[in-house]
């Protein structure tokens, strides 16, 4: 996972909230594109990457209410990772819950989520 390696806690924390939620669910929303099993190893590199952002996100906010959801969602995340394979309905589950997270975001619903 060398793409968000670097980023520090202090440039996360240079972003607003609602930004870094935006950009978390940038993350869900190119692995939600990732559908068959050959693509696996590309969804399981994009949940890396979102667990690196979600930890950087509960490292630099001071909600202790915040923090926990956030973990409860990394939870989520987590069990997709080491899932057998795809899994698009419970990702789309998890994206929906996380936009939900603040109003920026959650007008990002029908954008990202809508059916098909």
């Amino acid at each position: 996972m060398s793409q968000h390696a670097s980023l520090s806690p202090d440039r996360w924390a240079s972003f607003s909230l609602d930004q870094q939620i935006l950009m978390i669910g940038n993350e869900m929303n190119r692995a939600l594109r990732l559908r068959s099993d050959e693509d696996w190893p590309h969804v399981q590199r994009s949940y890396e990457r979102i667990l690196r952002l979600v930890d950087l996100t509960v490292e630099v906010q001071h909600r202790p209410s915040l923090r926990r959801e956030l973990l409860r969602w990394r939870d989520l995340i987590a069990a997709l990772y080491i899932g057998s394979g795809p899994n698009p309905q419970e990702h789309a589950s998890a994206f929906r819950s996380l936009l939900l997270l603040t109003p920026a975001a959650s007008r990002q619903i029908p954008f990202v989520l809508a059916e098909k």
